[in-house]
């Protein structure tokens, strides 16, 4: 008799969990497919995520925001003129930036980048785009390890980058040498 009372009690406590594991995987559909009709990503640093946008001041003085180069292939470069990886790694991508600036990518009417610089002398800074040939936009809080774009990106080392394409989502990260090259040469349109 207690054998039979113990199953019983089994066999109860057991339906009792199954209907809380399908009431509660009807609520993850729910959510899944709410998620799924987003007409964009989630914003966020991941691949896949619509990348958070940045406003901050160039050399000059004057606001650039990243969301104003949508429509392009974007390298979201993290660097500083005191980082010697980073100074190293810039020829590399001043020679992806000249052979991809004017080129077609599938969700992409052309390549720019957008240097994230974590100087905190503004001098340094601009010698430093001036000797390594930078000719793209740069934008800089002069925060150091303190930048809010860095908190931003939670870039806790450099150089790091994020690739975003036209809509705003990062499509790759970290990319270095050879790997951005690549990286480039997949997403162009193909002729």
């Amino acid at each position: 008799m207690k054998k039979r009372i113990l199953a019983i009690s089994l066999i109860a406590v057991s339906l009792i969990a199954l209907s809380f594991t399908f009431g509660s995987q009807k609520t993850v559909k729910t959510k899944t497919k709410k998620a799924t009709t987003q007409e964009s990503a989630p914003v966020g640093t991941a691949i896949g995520n619509t990348a958070p946008d940045l406003a901050f001041n160039n050399p000059e003085g004057k606001t650039v925001k990243l969301s104003s180069f949508r429509g392009k292939l974007v390298l979201l470069d993290f660097w500083a003129s005191w980082c010697r990886p980073c100074r190293m790694e810039n020829p590399n991508v001043v020679a992806a930036y000249n052979t991809y600036k004017s080129t077609k990518f599938t969700n992409g009417s052309s390549f720019v980048v957008l240097g994230v610089s974590l100087d905190t002398n503004k001098d340094a800074w601009i010698n430093a785009i001036m000797q390594d040939k930078l000719a793209w936009e740069q934008i800089s809080d002069l925060g150091g390890w303190n930048s809010a774009p860095a908190a931003i990106y939670g870039v806790r080392s450099i150089p790091t980058n994020f690739l975003i394409d036209g809509n705003g989502v990062i499509v790759a990260s970290n990319l270095r040498g050879s790997a951005l090259d690549e990286a480039l040469a997949n997403f162009a349109v193909k002729k």
